[in-house]
């Protein structure tokens, strides 16, 4: 194991899980937390579920998975390079989007809209949710009984937790070890940063092979466009396809770099001599400098203008909305049509359980589940029951 700092996650010095168990002898904590991440049936969900365009329009566009295995590629770089526990920034990465709900964010905010007189629905809450009670793979436990600092990593890598805090957070018995007012250790803080990354390049490298902007339209983007017209320029007779992936690496690596480079500076001038010491920094380390981040904050909108409001995807939003608000009207109001695990969960119509087992029960499907679930509710043809 590479030498960690000494603000780094100590596997060896873990706040532990809530079930005791006995570790093994050849994996750290934080090890075996991300080979519960990766055999979980939610993470094996994320494959079928949108990240922008919906994966049956195109065998290479992102999905949940392939995006959340792009965050912890850039994570462990980061990490490695700022000597942080590799293996706890991977498994936060990992496990970030398992609560996810189909057809992305238009997915979330229709169930969110659909729910909200049970709470409404947030994808990071529900995340936790996940690993702490929904997958239920194990004899001992409901969840996956990670350790603590996997559990505040997710809940706290896009910052810290404001009050009041959610139920299923606040009522956990190891609340109190996860700091939840304080900023995350750096592991979580990379694994939140690598998330921008990864989904503004891919979602730049989509758009631009689903030909919904051209690598021309990217020249006068501050920064990036000077990165894409030396593509350009270098390489006049490559085929488009080559240089769109010319493009987005040297994007990809100028942002690792600039947040390597700047978070070593934050971190030299803070000085800190444990994890603590990074929740109590007052500041996330890491972070862009100036001008990457205003940068990024360009990109962003030029991604909103260009493809996430392009008619083809507004087109897919629409339906996506209806699917999930017909599908959760229609079991709210008859939980008998649920499978049984959830049914038995819902009680009476309507009822505050029926709604909270309607909510996860969507949340945990996959776009195509989804689909031929509405199918078979609302199809009078439909040969599946």
């Amino acid at each position: 194991m590479p030498l960690l700092a000494r603000f780094a996650c100590d596997p060896d010095a873990s706040a532990g899980r809530h079930v005791a168990e006995e570790e093994s002898p050849h994996r750290s904590v934080f090890q075996r937390d991300r080979d519960r991440v990766v055999h979980a049936t939610a993470f094996r969900r994320l494959e079928h579920k949108t990240q922008v365009l919906v994966n049956f329009e195109g065998d290479h566009y992102r999905t949940r998975l392939t995006h959340s295995l792009e965050v912890a590629q850039i994570a462990r770089t980061i990490a490695r390079a700022l000597h942080v526990d590799e293996d706890l920034a991977e498994t936060i990465a990992l496990a970030h989007d398992l609560g996810h709900s189909p057809f992305g964010h238009a997915g979330e905010a229709a169930l969110n809209e659909a729910a909200r007189d049970a709470g409404g629905f947030d994808h990071n809450l529900q995340s936790f949710r996940v690993l702490t009670r929904l997958e239920q793979r194990y004899a001992g436990f409901d969840g996956l009984n990670l350790s603590v600092e996997t559990l505040e990593g997710v809940i706290k890598h896009n910052g810290p937790l404001p009050r009041p805090w959610p139920g299923p957070i606040a009522d956990h018995p190891q609340a109190d070890l996860m700091h939840l007012e304080l900023f995350a250790p750096l592991e979580a803080q990379i694994a939140g940063i690598a998330d921008d990354v990864a989904y503004c390049s891919h979602d730049l490298d989509d758009g631009l092979r689903a030909s919904f902007f051209a690598l021309d339209d990217l020249l006068g983007l501050p920064v990036f466009g000077e990165m894409v017209g030396s593509v350009l320029a270098r390489y006049p007779d490559v085929r488009r396809e080559r240089l769109i992936h010319e493009s987005i690496r040297r994007i990809i690596d100028s942002l690792v770099s600039d947040l390597i480079v700047t978070a070593r500076g934050r971190i030299a001038g803070h000085d800190p001599q444990s994890p603590m010491d990074i929740r109590t920094a007052g500041r996330p380390l890491i972070a862009f400098c100036d001008e990457y981040r205003d940068a990024v904050d360009v990109l962003r909108s030029f991604l909103h203008g260009r493809m996430y409001r392009h008619y083809k995807v507004c087109r897919m939003a629409l339906k996506a909305t209806r699917l999930v608000r017909g599908l959760y009207e229609v079991l709210v109001d008859d939980p008998r049509c649920l499978p049984d695990r959830w049914r038995d969960a819902a009680g009476a119509p309507r009822s505050e359980a029926a709604q909270a087992a309607v909510r996860d029960y969507i949340a945990g499907m996959t776009d195509r589940y989804a689909i031929e679930e509405h199918e078979r509710l609302f199809d009078m043809t439909s040969w599946h029951p």
